[in-house]
């Protein structure tokens, strides 16, 4: 079954038990949901959901993609599929193939997302997209499968692994850092 809007904002509520503080940041999100709008839709550009994983392994190393399309080094992640039945599926589903992981390798630690971004992505002509938000749902994973990376060459093209003060987001690397703890 699909991810619904239902599904999106149970877990945007949860979220915002845990973290009261971040209500004004993602106020834009439930407004969208109270109007209906499809955030599971790439097409909704006043902002739709997508999935990241934050993947460390027994180093306690995170791994970085570098992403063709924004010539950035990022954590795997993307948007959401028909097939994707919750949002930790999706960035699980993501996660294996821009990284060739096998989802069978990653855990998931917690079933909430650490946090939960909205950003802008800037306008794709060759995708006929204009500029758009994300509404980033990131989950952290953990492994044991360092050296099993095969990248989606068209999306991805290089890989690292890197300390997890690497990541520049600072409440996104304060939460890994609590959830790993």
């Amino acid at each position: 079954m699909a991810i619904t809007a239902d599904h999106i904002r149970a877990t945007v509520t949860a979220y915002l038990n845990d973290h009261p503080e971040e209500k004004d940041d993602l106020a834009k999100v439930l407004a969208l949901l109270n109007a209906g709008a499809d955030v599971t839709s790439r097409k909704e550009f006043r902002g739709h959901a997508t999935a990241g994983a934050i993947l460390v392994n027994g180093e306690g190393e995170a791994l970085f993609i570098h992403h063709v399309a924004l010539d950035k080094w990022l954590t795997p992640g993307g948007h959401l599929e028909a097939e994707d039945t919750s949002l930790a599926d999706a960035a699980r589903r993501e996660l294996t193939e821009e990284t060739g992981i096998s989802p069978t390798a990653v855990t998931l630690v917690g079933e909430s997302p650490v946090h939960i971004d909205v950003h802008p992505i800037p306008a794709n002509d060759a995708k006929g997209e204009p500029d758009h938000q994300h509404i980033d749902f990131r989950f952290v994973f953990r492994t044991a499968a360092r050296d099993t990376v095969t990248l989606q060459e068209e999306e991805v093209s290089g890989f690292t692994w890197r300390g997890v003060d690497a990541i520049t987001d600072d409440r996104l690397r304060a939460r890994v850092g609590g959830v790993l703890r």
